[in-house]
């Protein structure tokens, strides 16, 4: 049997771009590629989120949908002693709050949103640290490019297809996941992820 954690957690962003904004050299400036911030997306197993950039791109299979805590964000803004940074700028597709995510790496876990009804839940893959790029040091402020790493959040590989939907969701974890500020641990037995 497996330990299952559950941890209430809030979608804050779902990101959502057709292309590449960060590419080239900084002092050019960042490309003018539509953003949008979703109130609910499309999540398609094996392809990554409908609209996307990275969706059904062959060498993104294993990393199509990225997840960032956005405590860390925060939490590298007062290093920097900087005001609170806009988390769209670090093109992560999937925003939380509630849970630290490192330990995600090479584990399968679920993401719930919405009624909790069928096609609510998305199962992912922790696949790999969703590493910054030094784009940060331009678009966020000097220094953010090296106090992100190890905090750029995880790339995933979507394993189920589902709808997330903005707002209160449930992130059920097989490891013990750090809570951040606001999530709380609960340790369910029996459980299994789906």
């Amino acid at each position: 049997m497996t330990e299952s954690y559950r941890y209430d957690v809030e979608i804050l962003h779902l990101l959502v771009s057709p292309g590449h904004a960060y590419f080239g050299r900084a002092r050019d400036g960042a490309a003018d590629v539509p953003t949008t911030d979703a109130g609910s997306v499309e999540v398609v197993q094996g392809k990554g989120i409908v609209g996307d950039r990275f969706f059904g791109k062959a060498a993104h299979m294993d990393a199509a949908v990225t997840l960032f805590a956005v405590e860390a964000l925060e939490a590298i803004a007062a290093e920097l002693g900087a005001a609170p940074f806009d988390p769209l700028l670090t093109r992560r597709n999937i925003v939380l709050r509630g849970a630290h995510l490192a330990p995600l790496v090479g584990q399968e876990f679920a993401l719930e949103s919405g009624s909790g009804g069928p096609g609510s839940r998305v199962l992912l893959r922790g696949g790999r640290p969703a590493h910054p790029c030094a784009w940060m040091d331009q678009v966020l402020a000097p220094g953010a490019h090296a106090a992100m790493r190890g905090r750029g959040g995880v790339r995933c590989q979507p394993l189920s297809s589902g709808v997330l939907h903005r707002g209160p969701a449930l992130l059920i974890s097989p490891v013990p996941l750090e809570p951040a500020k606001a999530g709380e641990a609960k340790l369910l037995r029996p459980s299994r992820l789906p």
